[in-house]
């Protein structure tokens, strides 16, 4: 079944909104639902890399590519965290997968969405800078933190991240896509 654009830009915004049951873990300890929410939430983020490839390709195929894989090892180390999670007596595998390698491929998978948006121009640029900028502030804090430095202001600057992907799951659902993507439009 081939889906328009109008549908895409919906699923991408629903699975961006899905990604976020991973938070579930913050509001109980039940282990069946923190493992379906973090397998749910990976299948999420590989749902939104499978959308967006096809229309981040016309940017280049390497940086593209490097998007798609990067975000299904992350979508996968979700999948891995939430099972180990259910099959483990302590939280202590989840929270290494989530405080290390998974965090560095959303930082890394992350500043390449916001440029591939940049680049296409399939939304405002406004959306793809709040992003850059707020995936900046993560990664600064999370390059500080490993030095064992703390700056109130980056953790208040989390925010941005958090806020810019609702809103730009909403502006996905509502306005979809600025399409078509010409290849000859691209900003160099």
């Amino acid at each position: 079944m081939k889906l328009n654009n109008k549908t895409k830009a919906v699923l991408a915004g629903i699975f961006i909104l899905v990604a976020y049951g991973v938070l579930v873990g913050g509001i109980t300890t039940s282990k069946i639902w923190i493992m379906i929410a973090d397998v749910i939430s990976g299948l999420a983020v590989i749902g939104i890399a499978a959308i967006m490839y096809p229309f981040f390709k016309v940017a280049g195929k390497k940086i593209s590519l490097s998007y798609l894989l990067l975000k299904i090892l992350e979508g996968t180390l979700m999948i891995i965290a939430g099972i180990l999670f259910l099959n483990n007596s302590s939280q202590y595998f989840r929270d290494w997968i989530y405080n290390g390698l998974h965090l560095y491929t959303f930082i890394s998978s992350a500043f390449i969405f916001y440029y591939l948006l940049l680049k296409t121009k399939l939304l405002p640029k406004f959306i793809s800078i709040w992003g850059i900028i707020a995936i900046f502030a993560l990664f600064t804090k999370t390059i500080l933190s490993f030095f064992g430095l703390s700056f109130p202001i980056l953790d208040i600057m989390l925010i941005l991240i958090i806020t810019n992907e609702i809103f730009l799951a909403i502006w996905l659902i509502i306005k979809g896509f600025n399409l078509p993507v010409d290849k000859s439009k691209l900003i160099n």
